[in-house]
């Protein structure tokens, strides 16, 4: 029996075999399938205890659900919630239909969605702390590995290894604020303005675990912000992902040399034998124009939009249905990648030998004696340049040199371009010195914690499908 395909779902004559093909979502929604049928089983316990559904049918239909949570062949219906009522009056008859009562198809795909959006939210929490957890062990253990820090892809300062990762860490923790499970449940608006029977919207609010209820039916059904809150918390996770994976790929590479990729994540070519390809981080990099492009697909559906449910709404399905798996699987690759890679401390040393990145230090040193750090800065960058002229590195600068500019340089002054002292030097909050970085790692562990936190307390599908199995009706 096909619910859609007899016209009872419009009351009206059939469709047009075309016209059903070019409105079906079910090749998309069928992902949905657990969430249709978790919200379908908590809105059927509601309706049996309100004394709105008799408790013998309700048992026979909440059955018949519990077979279709598993179900591998759906009808060939308009979209999932169809497909799954098509199931249960091929089972029971028309008395399946008593599951639709008080309920549209507008506030059951803003449930589905929802709890689909919390699911993901806990899955990539989930993932969130494990990366974090690696970034921060990884630190601890690059401590003394040093290496230039870049600005403008220029040798800037010296900084440690440990201090790198810590930066990594410190984009992604920032992220976790933006991976937000929905909260609010929208099911019992119907269509838009609710309905006259006596149902408890409270008690469905309890069984499926949300932490209050929609406030506006005409809002409810025309609301995408949770979807759009995932997908911009996707956008910004693999925008993250990408900058760290060019960081990698630059580091890799002969022209930098910092890093070197283990063989189990480096790729070869089909024609250079010589080569060393870092694939995986390029393909993070390429994923992050599909988070980019899956928000964009979701705020242009949502422009323009009339208050209520429009139909445009469908089309949020392809960009929200890959967006929690595209998080997932990007930062799990990136993961397993970084515990992947080993940085080449002599390189990063050689990188540093001249002394060029420690001149602010030299400045640092002038202004400490009390000369103006504008003045310093400007001593030092004619010290730069006279050394650059004589061709020797600012770490080996002569004494006489120096004083040649100007006589308030001394040796110990000088001394202040080593890479070494200068990363240990940096003890401010946020620096470099070894203090520093431990405040860092912990931060970043802490963060790690309360994400896995949140997402052990993030209602679960399964268990809640195991709850509502057994629920009294």
């Amino acid at each position: 029996m096909s619910i859609v395909g007899s016209g009872a779902a419009s009351g009206g004559a059939q469709l047009l075999p075309e016209v059903l093909a070019f409105s079906s979502s079910l090749p998309l929604d069928r992902q949905l399938l657990r969430e249709d049928v978790v919200g379908s089983m908590a809105h059927l316990i509601m309706l049996s205890r309100q004394g709105i559904v008799p408790r013998e049918a309700a048992a026979l239909i909440r059955a018949e659900l519990v077979k279709a949570y598993a179900a591998t062949d759906l009808p060939d219906e308009e979209d999932v919630h169809m497909a799954v009522e098509t199931l249960l009056t091929r089972a029971l008859g028309e008395s399946a239909g008593m599951l639709h009562t008080a309920r549209s198809r507008n506030d059951q795909i803003a449930l589905d969605l929802r709890l689909h959006v919390r699911e993901q939210c806990a899955l990539a929490l989930e993932e969130m702390a494990l990366l974090l957890r690696e970034l921060a062990d990884r630190a601890d253990r690059e401590r003394d590995t040093l290496l230039p820090g870049y600005t403008h892809r220029q040798r800037a300062q010296p900084v440690s290894a440990a201090y790198y990762l810590c930066a990594w860490g410190a984009m992604f923790q920032r992220d976790l604020r933006k991976l937000h499970p929905p909260s609010d449940l929208p099911l019992g608006v119907g269509a838009l303005a609710g309905t006259s029977l006596p149902i408890d919207r409270e008690l469905v609010k309890k069984l499926l675990h949300f932490g209050s209820i929609t406030a506006n039916g005409l809002d409810t059904v025309g609301d995408r912000d949770f979807a759009l809150d995932l997908a911009y918390a996707a956008a910004r996770i693999l925008i993250q992902s990408s900058r760290v994976a060019t960081d990698v790929i630059d580091f890799s590479t002969a022209e930098f040399g910092y890093l070197r990729l283990d063989d189990e994540i480096a790729m070869g070519s089909s024609m250079m034998p010589q080569k060393r390809n870092p694939d995986l981080f390029e393909l993070i990099r390429g994923k992050c124009g599909r988070a980019v492009g899956n928000l964009t697909a979701l705020l242009v559906t949502m422009k323009g939009l009339p208050g209520g449910y429009n139909r445009d709404l469908q089309e949020d399905r392809q960009p929200l249905l890959e967006t929690g798996p595209l998080i997932i699987s990007v930062v799990r690759m990136l993961r397993l990648g970084l515990s992947r890679i080993r940085f080449d401390g002599e390189r990063g040393r050689a990188a540093l030998a001249d002394g060029a990145t420690a001149a602010t230090d030299i400045a640092e040193a002038l202004a400490q004696t009390g000369i103006p750090f504008r003045t310093a800065y400007k001593l030092t960058g004619a010290l730069v340049r006279k050394c650059t002229e004589a061709g020797v590195p600012l770490s080996k600068a002569p004494l006489e040199l120096a004083q040649q500019i100007d006589p308030r340089f001394t040796a110990a002054i000088l001394g202040a371009a080593d890479a070494v002292a200068s990363v240990a030097r940096k003890q401010n909050a946020g620096g470099t010195g070894p203090a520093s970085i431990d405040a860092q790692i912990q931060f970043l562990r802490e963060r790690a914690h309360q994400a896995e936190s949140l997402a052990r307390h993030t209602p679960r599908l399964g268990r809640i499908f195991e709850e509502l199995k057994v629920a009294a009706l």
